[in-house]
């Protein structure tokens, strides 16, 4: 059984027991979230497919930690003008473990 659900603008395929890391949740540690955006669950009736999502469908996941992704570096130039620009950026994450879809 899997499911395809929505996060901050991603698309992620989980099933129970999966440990991902999604965009931040203002959620505490320990705390379960449902997802409502659920856009595809394969299970023992088949495949069912929203449009854009399903209705009855519901994907539980409890709160593990929160963190921040690795530093990436962004480097900006302009050729032939003597500009460069180098920033960097660590993304915050949650880390979720799916508990059930129903």
């Amino acid at each position: 059984m899997y499911a395809v659900i929505e996060s901050g603008g991603k698309q992620y395929r989980v099933s129970p027991g999966d440990v991902i890391q999604v965009e931040k949740l203002d959620a505490p540690e320990g705390e379960t979230v449902d997802f409502r955006q659920v856009l595809m669950v394969s299970d023992d009736q088949g495949v069912r497919v929203g449009n854009p999502v399903l209705a009855d469908a519901t994907v539980t996941a409890k709160v593990k930690s929160h963190g921040r992704g690795d530093k990436i570096r962004v480097f900006k130039m302009r050729r032939r003008k003597h500009f460069r620009k180098t920033m960097g950026h660590r993304q915050y994450y949650t880390e979720i473990e799916i508990t059930g879809i129903k």
